[in-house]
C-alpha cells in the first residue's frame, strides 16, 4: 500500500498550480490540487486574460476614430461598457470551465476548498485530510494597500474588472504594470483618468528611455499625469471621492482604485507551522528548483520570492513535474525573459536595461529610434514609437532590447530567442529585415546614441 494518499498535492488552482500538477499526472504520478475560489487562478479570472480582453475592446476606440483618415465613414458609434463585461465575463467563464476539464482528463483529482499544511505532509480542505510525498505551494498573490484615511472606499484591479458601468473621471494610484495598463483601458474608452504616482516616470525598475516614451504617450492621449505625488487621504464627495495629496493639492474622481502592489496568499495556510520559510516580504523562499526549507515543499508563482510572471510559473511548475516524476532535471534560466506591459500603445522588453547594463559595469553602446508609425502618418496621431539596444563594446553582444509601440510584446518573443542564444550586434545588422514594419527598425539601427555625462551614467 502506497505511504501517502498522493504523490504530489497543489494546493492553488492558478496557472503555475495547474501547470505543473497536469505534468505531473502525465507522468503517471497520483495528483490532487485543491482551489477555494475560481480555478485558473489570477492570471485566468481577474488578471492577465480579462485585463487584455479589456485592452482589445479599448483599442476599437482608437481603430474606429483612426479609421476616418483611411477613408471610412461611420456613423452611430456608441460603446456600451456592461456589454463588453458580458463578453469578457462569459470567456473566462468558459476558460475555467477549460482548466477544470483538462486537469480532470489528466487524471488529477480536483478538491474545492482551502489547503492548510497540518504537518510537512498532510494537507487538510474542507476538514478532510489528504497525505502527500511532495506538495506545491501555487496559491499566488493579493492586491494590497497603504493604510491612509478613506481607503476604504478605493477598489482595487479585481473590482475594476467588473465595474456596472464605465466611470467619467477615475484616479488611479500607482504606476506599475497595473495601474499603466488600467489608465491605457480607462482613458481610451473616453474617462477622465488620472494617474498618481511618487516617482518622476511611470513603469518603475524599466528602461529610463521606456518610462519616458510610455508618459509622453499617455500625456498626448489625454492622460493626466500626477508625478512625484502621494496622497494622505480620500473623502466622498458628492457622488465622487476627492484625494488630497500630502502637497495639498486636491484630484476629484468618480472611482479611485489603487494599484499599489501585491502580497502573497502565505496567511493561515499553515506554512511556517510545516517548517516552510518566508521571506520579509511574505513570500515563500526557494531555491533554484523551486524548493523552499522543507525539501519535499516546492512553490512557484506569486507565492514564492521569484520572478512573478505568469509564464515563469508555468515553467517552473512543469519543471518540478520534470525534475520529480520523469527523470528529467530542469531549471529555469532566468536570464533573457521577456515581458510586456499591455500599456495603450503597448511595451515589450528582454534582456538588460541601460541602467543594470551600467551597473554591472560593463562598457556598452545604446542605438536607438524614435518615430512616428507608418499608420499614424496617415491617421495623424501623435504617437511615437520607441525602440532600443543595449549593446556590450567589448563582445559585441546584445544584452537588451525595448520598445514602446504597437506589437511591441509580439516581437519581443523573437528577441528573445535571439538574445538565448547570444546575437551580437553585426547579427542584427546582417538580418534583412520586412518592410514596411515597426519591427525592421531592430535590424537596422546604425547610429549610437551619444555617450551619457558620468553624473547621468551613474544613476
Amino acid at each position: 500500500m502506497a505511504p501517502y494518499d498522493f504523490d504530489l498535492f497543489t494546493i492553488g488552482a492558478g496557472s503555475g498550480g495547474v501547470a505543473g500538477s497536469r505534468r505531473a499526472a502525465s507522468y503517471g504520478a497520483r495528483v490532487g490540487i485543491c482551489e477555494d475560489s475560481r480555478w485558473g487562478g489570477t492570471c485566468v479570472i481577474r488578471g492577465c486574460v480579462p485585463k487584455k480582453l479589456l485592452v482589445y475592446g479599448a483599442h476599437f476606440a482608437d481603430d474606429l476614430h483612426d479609421a476616418a483618415a483611411y477613408g471610412w465613414r461611420l456613423s452611430g458609434k456608441t460603446f456600451n461598457w456592461p456589454s463588453l463585461i458580458a463578453a469578457k465575463n462569459a470567456e473566462i467563464d468558459r476558460l475555467e470551465g477549460i482548466y477544470r476539464k483538462l486537469l480532470s482528463d489528466s487524471g488529477v483529482k480536483l478538491i474545492t476548498g482551502r489547503g492548510r499544511l497540518v504537518d510537512p505532509h498532510t494537507v487538510e480542505v474542507a476538514g478532510k485530510r489528504y497525505t502527500a510525498a511532495h506538495i506545491l505551494i501555487a496559491t499566488g498573490g493579493h492586491p494590497v494597500t497603504p493604510q491612509i484615511p478613506g481607503i476604504e472606499q478605493v477598489i482595487s484591479s479585481n473590482e475594476a474588472l467588473d465595474l456596472k458601468e464605465l466611470p467619467k473621471r477615475i484616479a488611479i494610484v500607482g504606476s506599475s504594470y497595473i495601474a499603466v495598463e488600467f489608465a491605457g483601458i480607462f482613458s481610451t474608452l473616453g474617462a477622465e483618468t488620472h494617474l498618481v504616482y511618487r516617482a518622476d516616470e511611470v513603469l518603475r525598475g524599466f528602461d529610463h528611455d521606456v518610462r519616458a516614451a510610455v508618459g509622453e504617450n499617455f500625456r498626448h492621449r489625454g492622460l493626466k499625469l500626477h508625478p512625484r505625488t502621494e496622497i494622505a487621504r480620500i473623502e466622498k464627495a458628492g457622488k465622487g471621492f476627492k484625494l488630497t495629496t500630502k502637497s495639498g493639492g486636491t484630484i476629484e474622481a468618480d472611482i479611485v482604485m489603487y494599484a499599489t502592489g501585491r502580497e502573497a496568499n502565505t496567511k493561515g495556510i499553515g506554512l511556517e507551522e510545516a517548517g516552510v520559510k518566508l521571506s520579509p516580504d511574505g513570500r515563500v523562499d526557494v531555491d533554484e528548483w523551486s524548493r523552499c526549507a522543507v525539501p519535499h515543499i516546492f512553490a512557484v508563482g506569486d507565492v514564492s520570492n521569484g520572478i512573478n510572471l505568469t509564464p515563469v510559473a508555468i515553467y517552473e511548475a512543469r519543471a518540478l513535474a520534470e525534475t520529480l516524476f520523469n527523470n528529467n532535471k530542469l531549471k529555469l534560466n532566468r536570464a533573457n525573459i521577456p515581458t510586456a506591459v499591455f500599456a495603450i500603445p503597448p511595451v515589450g522588453s528582454v534582456g538588460l536595461s541601460e541602467e543594470q547594463a551600467r551597473a554591472k559595469g560593463a562598457a556598452i553602446e545604446i542605438y536607438r529610434a524614435r518615430f512616428r508609425p507608418l499608420k499614424h502618418t496617415v491617421s495623424g496621431r501623435d504617437e511615437r514609437t520607441m525602440m532600443k539596444l543595449v549593446v556590450d563594446r567589448a563582445s559585441d553582444r546584445v544584452l537588451g532590447c525595448h520598445m514602446v509601440g504597437d506589437d511591441a510584446p509580439e516581437i519581443m518573443v523573437g528577441l528573445a530567442v535571439a538574445l538565448n542564444c547570444g546575437a551580437t550586434k553585426q547579427q542584427f545588422d546582417r538580418t534583412i529585415g520586412i518592410h514596411p514594419t515597426s519591427a525592421e527598425e531592430f535590424v537596422t539601427l546604425r547610429e549610437k546614441a551619444p555617450e551619457p555625462a558620468p553624473a547621468k551614467a551613474a544613476e
